[in-house]
């Protein structure tokens, strides 16, 4: 019997992030940060030239009072007409006087 020895390469998500890519040519990739909800973050290669992405927090894994917090504050502020009313008293023909013809 003849032992043949190959070379098999596994690919899988661990060596794909730990070792290059591995083409002959290579696409043009942006070094993009990715920031979770918890505040932690970490750089990956993204194709589109941006600096940050923000992964959205999941609504379902918060307290109710943190959630109705969030939602208040993603509604629109409504604007608040102040309507000033003057009272007007004043009276020219006191300082008619003080004109001169």
């Amino acid at each position: 019997m003849l032992n043949i020895a190959r070379s098999v390469r596994f690919f899988s998500s661990k060596s794909a992030a730990i070792t290059k890519i591995h083409r002959n040519i290579y696409p043009q990739h942006y070094l993009t940060k990715i920031i979770q909800p918890d505040g932690s973050s970490f750089t990956i290669r993204f194709n589109d030239p941006r600096m940050i992405i923000k992964l959205p927090l999941d609504m379902n894994l918060i307290s109710e009072e943190e959630r109705r917090r969030r939602i208040e504050a993603r509604r629109p502020k409504q604007k608040v007409k102040i309507v000033e009313e003057l009272d007007d008293s004043f009276d020219r023909t006191k300082y008619l006087k003080y004109f001169k013809k």
